[in-house]
């Protein structure tokens, strides 16, 4: 039935199922709820029959039922016994929900490709169907429970599942259940180093580690870069002359650069790590991104190195849940795993147990993996945007990254750049940011693609950054 109320012809919608993990069943309902957030299915759109749609996709009726059963779950669809199938007549589609974050019509809304958090379907991930079946069971041994430091076997062995999707094969026993990504650097370095102790980075870093190395008195000094990554001879130089005590690095999907390191580099880095007795710790935030990516460097130097991934960027921002994988099997290893669960008491005490189930849940029953496999398709199609309006600027920036490393041409400067781009109401960040120490900072700024609301608001933005880069630097006024 469309809006105004008469019957609709039916849609002859057939999505295209790839290869993953998760039921097959909650691939097709992600898929619909992606086609009417897109505005490829419209209020009112009457869907194929269950026989027809299993035959077209080449699976059985019954996977289909369940699909649909989901999709009328998460409030995507309605219908009648004898009607049909409908796609929702209040259901927001694209066009209503840009119109709805952009303003009335020829005004444009702020941008923000200053905050790097990928955007989500949120028809994906439901967590009242979690928390309704624990209140419905055993909820209480999440919330009566007694300090888990390291998170319980069930959570822990969820965390193994999740960085496994990384390359990484992790014993449940070597991985502590943390409240974020960033709550597991923090543990990682207390245990790690002390103040005034020496910690490599890439010469262009997450701000986040320049943040903690100030709370924990460490001192940060960045190695050189090139288009694959770290460079193995600075890097080696740096081990000889600093005596470092750890790395920090992120091999897949770069913050701020987005680049890839190659197979081969990761293997380069991993045995000079390995000849100076440095630990590597190895930050995955931006790796699932990256469907094609190289082992995890902590898979080739598994005995000194900590991996480190949350569910923040990858799945949504409210679920603050991380994993910190440590070393693998060496003398002393009861040692460390001890003095990491320390530093998790004194900081915490634990992760909140109910957030670790949510995560739990969602890995378990293939709400994460669709929920990567759509972040993905977002972030190719907003890179293609990208492409379309700044392709003719050089970035090493990986074609799967959601954030953009963008040199300027002369004779733009970052810092005036990024001033000029916010009075037209834009917000990018410039360079000066991740730069280590008092180095110089490039002329080049971070481009966020994934965190506007509407793929419309990313359009909007990149427009004005283009307008921007066709022309000069506007003049400012002298002071004398």
């Amino acid at each position: 039935m469309n809006e105004g109320g008469t019957e609709t012809a039916e849609t002859p919608w057939c999505p295209t199922l790839t290869a993953g993990r998760g039921p097959i069943y909650l691939a097709i309902a992600n898929l619909l709820g992606h086609d009417i957030a897109s505005g490829r299915l419209r209020p009112g759109d009457r869907l194929p029959t269950h026989r027809d749609l299993a035959r077209s996709l080449g699976v059985n009726v019954m996977t289909v039922s369940r699909a649909y059963a989901e999709a009328h779950r998460r409030g995507l669809t309605e219908g009648e016994v004898g009607r049909g199938t409908f796609v929702r007549r209040h259901e927001v589609n694209a066009t209503r929900f840009d119109q709805e974050n952009r303003g009335p019509r020829g005004t444009r809304q702020h941008v923000d490709f200053h905050f790097n958090l990928p955007v989500g379907d949120p028809t994906i991930l439901d967590a009242s169907a979690v928390l309704r079946e624990l209140s419905e069971t055993d909820h209480r041994r999440l919330i009566h429970t007694g300090y888990t430091t390291t998170g319980t076997l069930e959570h822990r062995s969820a965390g193994a599942d999740w960085v496994a999707r990384s390359g990484l094969d992790a014993d449940p026993n070597r991985i502590l259940v943390c409240g974020g990504a960033q709550h597991a650097m923090t543990i990682t370095f207390a245990s790690l180093a002390g103040p005034g102790d020496l910690v490599l980075t890439e010469d262009l870093t997450y701000p986040g580690m320049k943040a903690l190395a100030s709370v924990l008195g460490l001192r940060l000094q960045g190695v050189a870069m090139d288009a694959d990554g770290l460079l193995p001879d600075a890097f080696d130089a740096a081990c000889r002359r600093w005596k470092p005590k750890a790395l920090y690095c992120m091999p897949t999907i770069q913050n701020p650069t987005g680049v890839v390191m190659s197979h081969n580099r990761r293997q380069q880095i991993a045995d000079i790590a390995r000849r100076h007795g440095l630990a590597i710790v190895e930050d995955d935030t931006y790796g699932y991104l990256c469907e094609d990516a190289p082992p995890p460097i902590s898979s080739l130097a598994p005995e000194i190195s900590y991996f480190l991934t949350g569910t923040s960027k990858n799945l949504t921002a409210g679920l603050r849940i991380g994993y910190l994988v440590a070393p693998k099997d060496t003398r002393g290893s009861a040692a460390l795993m001890a003095r990491l669960e320390g530093n998790v008491a004194a900081l915490t005490w634990m992760a909140a147990p109910l957030m670790a189930e949510i995560a739990r849940s969602w890995i378990d029953g293939g709400q994460a993996d669709a929920a990567l496999d759509w972040k993905r398709r977002e972030a190719t199609a907003r890179r293609r945007l990208f492409t379309e309006r700044l392709g003719g600027f050089p970035t090493d920036s990986n074609p799967t990254s959601s954030h953009v490393w963008l040199p300027l041409p002369r004779p733009w400067r970052g810092d005036d750049f990024v001033t000029q781009a916010r009075r037209r109401g834009v917000t990018i960040t410039a360079a000066e940011a991740f730069v280590v120490g008092r180095a110089s900072a490039p002329h080049a700024v971070r481009i966020c693609l994934g965190t506007p609301a509407t793929r419309r608001l990313v359009e909007d933005g990149l427009d004005i950054l283009a307008e921007m880069l066709a022309g000069p630097p506007e003049v400012s006024r002298s002071f004398v």
